[in-house]
């Protein structure tokens, strides 16, 4: 595993490629993971980069330590009072959120530990995500006075509106089975089981066409923000130019030929 970017320090954020997999480590063990202006700014660089990678088919955000993520460094915060620092802070933060929206390859939140506050937004904001059936999910800002305005966006998205909203209003934790019955997670296993089960994911994934799963990754979140007519019209001109693809074309002819599925172009 090596750091994203080198530094007399240990890295806030360790990157790995294996087999078409970038895993994106958050390495702030010590302080369970919490986003640091640092370490949003080695996110944002990191998914830049794999953006532009063909190499990478699929991607993976894990957490060193005990936790996955607890949220923004509050210390930080207090430390740098000023309105405009706040807005900064957010608006980078939202930033590197909507990038992982953004990428062409899908992103799995690998959840081992507790996911709180942004920590629990950025699970929300992944694609895909597996977890460990002792996790536990909350944004518990409003027990501190502040309400959780930011990870509301992709809660309020995932989840049923009233069940978003009491995690908001309440900040009470929520399990791993209970998160898995909401929506916020895909699968829950046991946290010996838990590699296995994202290597399942991954697999699925390197398995498929990237130019079908970038195409169509793209598409899913457009047309969600649209109304019924506005996101058929999307969906049928993605399928038009995902019918012109190398990649479709040769699918659909060796289906139609009995034929194993050839080796994808990315086309």
């Amino acid at each position: 595993m090596s750091a994203v970017m080198p530094s007399a320090e240990e890295p806030v954020l360790l990157r790995r490629d294996e087999g078409g997999v970038a895993t994106l480590t958050l390495n702030r063990a010590s302080q369970f993971n919490s986003l640091s202006d640092a370490l949003i700014d080695e996110l944002q660089a990191a998914l830049d980069a794999i953006a532009k990678d063909p190499s990478v088919r699929v991607v993976v955000i894990a957490g060193a330590g005990k936790a996955f993520c607890a949220g923004h460094d509050l210390k930080e915060m207090r430390a740098n009072p000023a309105k405009e620092y706040q807005q900064a802070l957010f608006r980078k933060c939202g930033k590197m959120m909507m990038r992982l929206v953004g990428l062409p390859q899908p992103v799995i939140a690998r959840v081992h530990g507790m996911a709180v506050a942004a920590g629990c937004q950025l699970v929300a904001m992944c694609d895909l995500a597996v977890a460990a059936d002792s996790v536990k999910f909350a944004v518990s800002g409003v027990n501190l006075g502040l309400f959780c305005s930011t990870p509301a966006v992709p809660l309020s998205r995932n989840l049923p509106r009233k069940q978003a909203f009491e995690m908001l209003v309440t900040g009470e934790f929520m399990d791993a089975r209970t998160a898995l019955a909401r929506g916020l997670v895909n699968r829950v296993v046991p946290a010996a089981e838990l590699d296995a089960e994202v290597r399942k994911l991954t697999d699925a994934v390197c398995a498929k066409s990237p130019a079908a799963v970038a195409m169509g990754k793209q598409a899913f979140y457009r047309q969600i923000e649209m109304g019924l007519d506005g996101a058929y019209q999307l969906a049928a001109e993605t399928m038009a130019c995902n019918m012109m693809a190398e990649d479709a074309q040769g699918g659909i002819d060796a289906f139609i030929a009995k034929q194993p599925m050839p080796h994808w172009k990315g086309k």
